[in-house]
């Protein structure tokens, strides 16, 4: 009798690990990112990596530290002595989001830093979260003191004035913010495993359309629809790069999708007629 075994491919994997928001593995869910790069990466060998990180701060910090001492020894351990610390010589290489090659090379974009430190963070009892502050990923921590905004990039806290500062040059292209100036605290709202993820694969869209990579950037967009199956412009932008790839099939199913469920977008009518352009071909 013959068994055959057929691998799971990479978006199937992330598929599994992203079904439900209850109990999402961040951290798995982000290494995986890298196998549409290195299909044959071991993402159970990321997660054994930051688990002996872990294990090495946790022996440093003594089991009646406060908050404040254990965030101090932390960033200690994650920045001065493993070195990590935002790429700034080459920012927008794809490498800066897959972990694997994080924990590698110790550099990274704000995003990927904060995914590994929010795992040791979280580990050694900090109350840690992401935050999707405008151009700028960054962590904060809840402490008896009160909150703690930090830098992924280099540890820095972060006050009242520097965060407002940041914002300023988005402030006149939030359509919350036109009206007056909203609260800071709703910027610093803590980020979803879903919405992070969507923001790194958005990063890698970005870098991947820039350079013209079709077929990564065709990867990315396939675990973006995996991810947030509603966002009906993905479905737009994967449909119109289908047809750019003489993928006339997919194309028109894609656009498709789109057309039905943004039926008044301001384009509609564009691919509307780009629609019937492939359904001739």
């Amino acid at each position: 009798m013959n068994f055959q075994f057929q691998a799971i491919t990479p978006l199937a994997y992330f598929e599994s690990l992203v079904q439900s928001d209850t109990d999402l593995p961040l951290l798995e869910a982000a290494a995986s990112l890298a196998q549409d790069e290195e299909p044959g990466l071991d993402v159970q060998q990321v997660l054994a990596d930051v688990d002996r990180l872990l294990a090495r701060v946790q022996q440093r910090i003594p089991d009646t530290a406060d908050g404040l001492t254990r965030l101090a020894l932390l960033n200690q351990f994650f920045y001065a002595d493993l070195g990590f610390a935002g790429n700034v010589n080459n920012y927008y290489a794809c490498e800066n989001s897959y972990l694997s090659e994080v924990l590698r090379t110790r550099k990274g974009i704000p995003i990927s830093l904060a995914v590994i430190w929010l795992e040791l963070a979280r580990g050694v009892g900090l109350t840690a979260h992401g935050v999707s502050f405008p151009g700028h990923f960054l962590v904060k921590v809840t402490l008896d003191e009160g909150l703690v905004v930090l830098d992924p990039m280099n540890g820095e806290s972060l006050g009242l004035d520097t965060l407002s500062e940041r914002l300023a040059p988005f402030r006149r292209f939030d359509a919350v913010l036109e009206e007056g100036d909203a609260p800071l605290e709703l910027h610093l709202q803590a980020c979803p495993p879903r919405d992070l993820l969507a923001r790194m694969l958005h990063n890698l869209k970005e870098i991947f359309r820039s350079q013209d990579d079709e077929a990564r950037l065709l990867a990315v967009m396939d675990r973006l629809l995996v991810l947030v199956p509603e966002a009906w412009t993905e479905w737009r932008d994967r449909g119109l790069l289908h047809a750019q790839m003489g993928h006339h099939a997919l194309a028109i199913g894609d656009l498709t999708q789109y057309l039905t469920h943004a039926p008044m977008a301001a384009d509609a009518d564009y691919l509307s007629d780009r629609l019937a352009e492939l359904k001739a071909l």
